[in-house]
């Protein structure tokens, strides 16, 4: 397990975007490999991760025209992926009490793949959300590989947002935004 840490801390920088899009305790991660390939994943304080919820459905078809399982990589320059910007939707997650929650791209860059697995297997999700549990892998342009979570809170940023919204629920009357 040490080595494996080791490993993760050395080569893997994650970065997490808060209330993304201005919804509540919707957070995103996003862990960006030392090659610059960046996987999306649910942020541990998402609600979908809360309260023992249950995946009803994940629908990577974002529109009419639009489906992320049509991506089609193919070479060494990754050529056919969708260009993805900041706030491109990935999919949608439903969970069984009625709630649809949309899940983005957080950055900019090529769309890689998608994992059909949760598809088959919506708990690996809640059980594994930074590993078999992953939205997405997203490739930067080479250009932009450096800058492009440099919006993105670093893991003592988004701590003390963490922080910050638990403390909010201790306190009593809200003067901050409502804790998730």
């Amino acid at each position: 397990s040490g080595i494996i840490q080791c490993f993760v801390h050395r080569c893997i920088s994650p970065t997490s975007v808060s209330d993304i899009k201005g919804k509540n305790c919707e957070d995103q991660c996003v862990l960006q490999h030392s090659n610059r390939i960046c996987v999306i994943t649910l942020a541990e304080s998402h609600p979908i991760l809360q309260n023992g919820n249950t995946i009803k459905s994940i629908n990577y078809q974002i529109s009419a025209g639009c489906s992320r399982l049509q991506n089609k990589v193919s070479g060494k320059s990754k050529r056919g992926g969708q260009f993805l910007t900041e706030l491109a939707p990935l999919c949608r997650i439903t969970c069984t009490e009625g709630v649809e929650y949309t899940i983005y791209s957080c950055i900019r860059g090529r769309l890689l793949e998608v994992n059909e697995g949760i598809l088959e297997r919506p708990e690996l999700l809640l059980e594994k959300p930074s590993t078999e549990g992953y939205i997405a892998v997203i490739l930067p342009k080479l250009e932009e590989s450096k800058t492009v979570t440099n919006g993105l809170l670093s893991r003592e940023e988004y701590e003390n947002i963490l922080s910050k919204r638990t403390s909010s629920t201790q306190q009593g009357p809200k003067t901050e935004p409502e804790p998730c």
